[in-house]
């Protein structure tokens, strides 16, 4: 294990034991084993540590999501399996990285006030995989989404739906509770998407069978 990797390791057992505000440099360099002076080599601040535990929760979870995806669409699950697969994988790594800590709602805030830019770059990127995922399902299994939305738009609707579900669950918690109802929710708007109607083979027309019409004799006898 390199020293970087200690170091976060060790920043993020401090920052769930002590919070943002309580934790200090000094705690960090005594949890990874390491001098003040040797820690500052890496990291010149405690916003800078911060950050750099934040973009590696996120670059956790982004493997997560793009694993669970790829497992559910190869078990040939519909876009609602396959996205609320992927959106539970993903937020279930964001909750495991700080797994029993009492300072969740302290930790979240301070997240968007120290790396408000961070929160951003990865939303975006969130985003656009989510739409890459939906174009890509949707041509595989001919889906038509509900009222002509586009990719980008239901997207988005879905990422609204998660938010919908973290306001009734604050530092979404309890995290079961949580997991189960986003997912309801992702597939309640995914059961939208229903297979395109193929067109109708336009029928050949009916040709009509050639009348043979014998020569009729006439009736005074003589020949035609």
């Amino acid at each position: 294990m390199g020293p970087k990797t200690r170091i976060l390791d060790a920043t993020m057992l401090v920052f769930r034991r002590h919070g943002f505000r309580r934790s200090s440099i000094e705690q960090v360099a005594e949890a990874a084993g390491l001098t003040r002076q040797a820690l500052y080599h890496h990291f010149k601040s405690k916003e800078a540590l911060f950050r750099a535990v934040i973009e590696r929760v996120h670059e956790s979870a982004i493997a997560a999501e793009e694993t669970a995806v790829a497992e559910a669409e190869t078990a040939g699950g519909d876009l609602g399996d396959i996205l609320a697969a992927g959106m539970t994988a993903r937020m279930s790594t964001m909750i495991s990285s700080l797994d029993g800590s009492p300072h969740l709602e302290e930790l979240y805030s301070e997240h968007l006030v120290h790396a408000r830019d961070l929160y951003q770059t990865y939303a975006a990127r969130y985003a656009e995989r989510m739409v890459a995922t939906i174009t890509k399902i949707g041509r595989k299994q001919q889906l038509a989404l509900p009222q002509d939305l586009s990719p980008a738009e239901f997207a988005r609707l879905v990422e609204m739906s998660v938010y919908a579900s973290k306001s009734q669950y604050p530092a979404m918690q309890p995290s079961d509770a949580f997991l189960k109802d986003m997912a309801i929710m992702v597939r309640t708007l995914c059961a939208g998407a229903v297979p395109k109607s193929s067109p109708k083979s336009a029928k050949p027309p009916i040709k009509k069978a050639a009348i043979n019409q014998k020569p009729t004799r006439s009736k005074t006898g003589g020949h035609p």
